[in-house]
């Protein structure tokens, strides 16, 4: 089917949200998810991409849509894992194609009660014909990568999200090169110029938009050992809006005050917080990535803002445990796009730099340490999980023998029911060591030989720059 032909837009305003959405668990989820809908209903300038995530379910999905209709007429919710990704794309133009890639590395089963396995994480995308040229196409990735639960490097999961962060930057690699604009965006749970940061702009041509006009902005909260080595003052709520772009942990977030302070709010108690509060938890986990190059150059980065500050009407709490990143671009006109490639703009901020192909060796060392260490976990958990599975058999067979001699009714049921569940365990845990762990292990095992190819690269690479380093001499 031919898609409607558009005139090419002046500009493209982007916003992700994570709309912290959780069926059950997030509190007054149904009145927030309404008003983010009216909230970006009257967005001025209203936005023409935008990207949700831990938007659960389809009702919050369907009241969004209701909402929007006007200014984003085209959506999609994705489908993925047991429970859902969570994750959704608005537009303004139509979807002519989309896919939900779920991430090899993705969490274990056995944390259930994080359920970052059961939820299917991965990548959304959507192809969007933005304009009426050949391509005028924008190819959209929202995704919402593996939440730390541990600070870095002791993060268990540290792995998994570095793995995630290299299948998104190929997704992002290969949609360049089929000569489309490239837009990424989530809440990737890492602070900036993180590894899974470094991996993402190093491998794939996009750049992180709120470092383009930025780039002094801070890399996690004023705690970060990053942050810390700056020497920079905690900063303000203010400067961590302005200048720093920190979407979670603000002190202006509802959701993250003590419980006192929310007792009080929910006693109807109007509670303001100033700006010039020092702020030093906040940090930067949601992100707008865009595509740089020789398409690109037909762009650049206008404004950023973080967004979704406000709070509810008459609840008085923060529409989400984030807040919003916004970003407009601005189309270039021909005269101004040949001057450019011969005059470097001071502003805005052009996405045609030249990007580094690789990481330093020593990176791919460190994220082949990583995988090791990974590795060995995974094969003691193996053995573990199958060596309860084989105590669970002989037990259970133990107990129905046992059953044979109890001379009481009451000691053959307590025997029986111990042999079904511990049977039942074992049986659950000789699953996951058998296939769910080998399944990761295989996926671990492609990450690193990945890995090793960038590594050898790289390996090229710094030493032709070596002899051009003497040949130049």
């Amino acid at each position: 089917m031919t898609s409607p032909a558009y005139e090419t837009p002046e500009t493209l305003r982007i916003v992700t949200l994570n709309c912290w959405g959780l069926k059950y668990i997030a509190k007054y989820r149904n009145e927030r998810l309404t008003e983010i809908g009216n909230q970006l209903a009257r967005s001025d300038p209203a936005p023409d991409i935008v990207g949700l995530q831990e938007c659960w379910t389809q009702q919050d999905y369907l009241v969004i849509r209701e909402r929007t209709r006007h200014i984003l007429p085209y959506g999609k919710f994705y489908y993925s894992g047991i429970f859902g990704g969570g994750l959704a794309i608005l537009s303004r133009w139509p979807i002519e194609e989309s896919s939900m890639y779920r991430y090899p590395l993705n969490g274990r089963p056995s944390a259930f009660f994080r359920g970052d396995w059961f939820v299917g994480k991965g990548v959304a995308s959507a192809r969007i014909r933005y304009g009426s040229g050949r391509k005028d196409v924008a190819e959209v990735f929202c995704t919402h990568l593996h939440a730390p639960y541990e600070r870095e490097p002791h993060d268990s999961y540290l792995c998994h999200r570095t793995a995630q962060a290299w299948e998104m930057a190929k997704l992002l690699r290969h949609a360049s090169e089929r000569g489309h604009l490239v837009i990424s965006l989530g809440d990737f749970n890492m602070v900036p110029l993180s590894l899974a940061h470094r991996i993402i702009e190093t491998h794939s041509p996009v750049r992180d938009v709120w470092r383009l006009l930025q780039p002094d902005s801070s890399l996690g909260a004023a705690s970060h050992p990053a942050e810390r080595r700056r020497g920079k003052k905690v900063p303000t709520a203010e400067e961590n809006l302005e200048v720093n772009g920190a979407t979670c942990d603000s002190c202006l977030n509802t959701w993250r005050w003590d419980k006192a302070l929310r007792k009080r709010l929910n006693k109807g108690e109007d509670i303001v917080v100033g700006l010039d509060t020092e702020d030093p938890k906040a940090k930067r986990l949601d992100y707008i990535f865009v595509s740089c190059g020789e398409r690109m150059a037909e762009w650049t980065v206008e404004s950023a803002n973080v967004g979704m500050t406000g709070r509810h009407s008459t609840l008085k709490c923060s529409l989400s445990d984030h807040f919003s990143v916004e970003t407009t671009l601005r189309r270039r006109h021909h005269h101004l796009l040949s001057a450019a490639t011969t005059t470097p703009a001071a502003s805005p901020p052009s996405l045609t730099a030249t990007h580094t192909p690789r990481l330093p060796v020593s990176v791919y060392d460190e994220i082949l340490l990583l995988i090791a260490a990974y590795n060995v976990r995974e094969v003691r958990q193996r053995k573990l999980r199958l060596g309860h599975f084989i105590a669970q058999v002989t037990l259970a067979i133990g107990c129905l023998v046992g059953i044979w001699w109890v001379p009481r009714n009451y000691g053959a049921f307590l025997l029986a029911l111990w042999s079904t569940l511990g049977l039942s365990a074992g049986v659950i845990d000789g699953l996951m060591g058998g296939l769910f762990v080998g399944s990761e292990l295989r996926a671990l095992w492609e990450f690193e030989w990945e890995v090793r190819a960038a590594r050898e690269a790289a390996v090229g690479l710094e030493a032709e720059a070596v002899v051009v380093g003497k040949f130049e001499e």
